[in-house]
C-alpha cells in the first residue's frame, strides 16, 4: 500500500523532476521489501525475478541502450529501480529519438534500441545479429499548447489539420472558434511546435496525419523527418524534452508531445475529434480502448493508424524495445532477459503514474515468449 500512495504521488512531478522520482522509487521499493537479500551461498536473490528465484549474472553487467524520447523517463525509472534490486545489472539508456536509436542499434553501438514506430523489413535485414522486436509500453501523443486563460480547448479534425499544415494560423479562426463557444480565444498568431531530430513519435503522428487529412499528406507527408510548411511558424525542438520546453516558453504555441511528458509538466492539452467524430481526451482509458481494437500480429510489428473506436483516441502508439537474436555475451543475453522481465512486471506497475498505458496480460505473455529465446539459462516469467 506504501508503495502505491509513493506511485501516485509521482504523478504530481513535472517532467524534469522524473528522474528523481525515480530515485524516491527505489526508496520506496526496498521499503516494501523487494529489494536483494543474500543466501546463505552468497547468491544474489532478486526480488526482479517473478518468482523471486536466485539470480546470478556471475559478476557485474553493464547494458547500454539508446533510442525513442517517448519511453525515457519510464525506461529510466525501471533501470534505477532494477539496479537497486540487481545491484550486479546497471542500464544506461540514452533518449536520442528513435532514428537515431535504429542507427545504433544497426550498427551495434548498442546493447538494445527503442524506437516509437516498429522498423521496416528492409531495416531489420541490415541487422546481422538479427531483430527482436518487443512492444513494452504504449502512450498517446497530444497537442500540448501554451495559452494562458484558456483552458478545456477542443479542436476538430479540420481544425488541427490546419494548424498542422500552417493554413490556419490565428487562435481566433473561425475553425477553432465553432468548437469553442465558451472561450475566449486571442487574435494572436499560432506556433507550430515540431521535432528537429529524426523521431518516431512524428512518424506516428504524422502516419495518423495523413490518414485523418489529405491536405496534411500533400503539405507534409509522413515518416521520421519530415519537411514542414514555410507558411504560418514553425519551430523545431529534439525530443520530446525540446519540444515540452519550447511549448513552454513560447505564449501562443501548439505541438504534438507525449502524453506522460505534458501531464508531468502540468501543460494543457486539447480535446480532439476521433474519426467517430467524437471529441476525446487523451488518458490511460482512452488509449487502452484504442489498444482494444488492435490484435498483434506475429511479428508483434502492429501500426495504429486512426481507429475508428467510439472512444478511441487518434494518435496512439506501442512503443518498441530492439534486441538482438544473438548475444555472443551469455552474461548479457542471460542480462538482457533479466531486464526485459522487471519491465514486463515490476515495471508496468508503474506506467500509469507516470503517464503510459500499461500492458495487458495478453500482451506481456506474447512479449516474454518472443524475448525468452535469448538464453538457455533463464527463463522469462509473466505473473
Amino acid at each position: 500500500m506504501v508503495c502505491l500512495v509513493m506511485v501516485r504521488k509521482m504523478s504530481k512531478f513535472k517532467f524534469d523532476l522524473r528522474l528523481a522520482a525515480s530515485l524516491m522509487l527505489v526508496a520506496g521499493v526496498a521499503a516494501c521489501g523487494g529489494g536483494t537479500t543474500t543466501t546463505t551461498d552468497g547468491a544474489a536473490t532478486d526480488g526482479a525475478a517473478a518468482g523471486g528465484e536466485a539470480i546470478a549474472l556471475g559478476g557485474n553487467v553493464a547494458l547500454t541502450g539508446a533510442g525513442a524520447s517517448f519511453p525515457a523517463p519510464l525506461y529510466q525509472n525501471w533501470f534505477i529501480t532494477l539496479n537497486g534490486e540487481v545491484p550486479e545489472l546497471q542500464v544506461n539508456y540514452q533518449s536520442v529519438g528513435s532514428g537515431a536509436g535504429v542507427e545504433q542499434f544497426t550498427a551495434e553501438t548498442v546493447d538494445f534500441g527503442a524506437s516509437d514506430t516498429a522498423m521496416k523489413d528492409e531495416e531489420i535485414a541490415k541487422v546481422a545479429r538479427g531483430t527482436i522486436m518487443l512492444p513494452m509500453t504504449a502512450g498517446s501523443i497530444v497537442f500540448a499548447y501554451n495559452l494562458p486563460g484558456v483552458e478545456g480547448l477542443k479542436l476538430s479534425r479540420a481544425a488541427y489539420s490546419g494548424i498542422a499544415t500552417g493554413t490556419i494560423t490565428k487562435w481566433n479562426d473561425p475553425a477553432i472558434v465553432a468548437d469553442n463557444p465558451d472561450l475566449t480565444l486571442p487574435d494572436s498568431d499560432i506556433t507550430f511546435v515540431h521535432r528537429s531530430d529524426g523521431s518516431g513519435t512524428t512518424a506516428v503522428f504524422t502516419k495518423n496525419m495523413v490518414a485523418i487529412s489529405p491536405e496534411f499528406e500533400s503539405a507534409v507527408g509522413e515518416g521520421k523527418s519530415v519537411e514542414w510548411p514555410k507558411t504560418g511558424s514553425f519551430i523545431g525542438a529534439k525530443g520530446n524534452e525540446g519540444v515540452t520546453a519550447q511549448i513552454q516558453q513560447t505564449e501562443g504555441s501548439i505541438g504534438y508531445i507525449e502524453y506522460g511528458f505534458a501531464v508531468q509538466n502540468k501543460i494543457p492539452f486539447a480535446t480532439i475529434e476521433n474519426k467517430a467524430g467524437n471529441f476525446v481526451t487523451a488518458s490511460g482509458e482512452t488509449a487502452a480502448a484504442t489498444l482494444a481494437n488492435v490484435e498483434l500480429p506475429e511479428n508483434l510489428r502492429e501500426f495504429i493508424v486512426d481507429d475508428a473506436g467510439a472512444e478511441s483516441y487518434p494518435f496512439v502508439t506501442y512503443s518498441w524495445m530492439l534486441v538482438y537474436k544473438d548475444y555472443p555475451d551469455a552474461q548479457k543475453a542471460k542480462a538482457v532477459e533479466v531486464m526485459i522481465e522487471y519491465g514486463l512486471n515490476q515495471g508496468q506497475e508503474v506506467a500509469e503514474s507516470l503517464g503510459y498505458v500499461p500492458l495487458p496480460k495478453n500482451v506481456r505473455d506474447r512479449v516474454a515468449a518472443a524475448a525468452d529465446v535469448l538464453t538457455p539459462d533463464y527463463t522469462i516469467t509473466v505473473r
